[in-house]
């Protein structure tokens, strides 16, 4: 198997879920399709859909929730 990359399409604050209350999109080891909601990144108050661009049997995410990251950061890996 090989591993593929989800990588940050801005530069922002990433977070896994839609609201401190609610669960995390997708958890470590789910399966994941392309143009799936893996997160949302935050911009000036603005929020981002980060969709994967991939489809594969488990996502690993490398970017922690709520952390700051930039354009082309890697967020999560996905095995294929």
């Amino acid at each position: 198997m090989s591993k593929l990359e989800i990588k940050s399409p801005l530069p922002g604050t990433f977070y896994r879920r839609s609201s401190p209350d609610a669960a995390p999109y997708k958890q470590d080891g789910e399966s994941v399709s392309a143009g799936d909601v893996i997160g949302l990144i935050e911009v000036m108050k603005t929020f981002h859909e980060v969709r994967a661009d991939v489809t594969g049997s488990a996502i690993t995410f490398v970017a922690e929730d709520n952390e700051p990251i930039m354009a082309g950061q890697v967020i999560a890996e996905v095995e294929a």
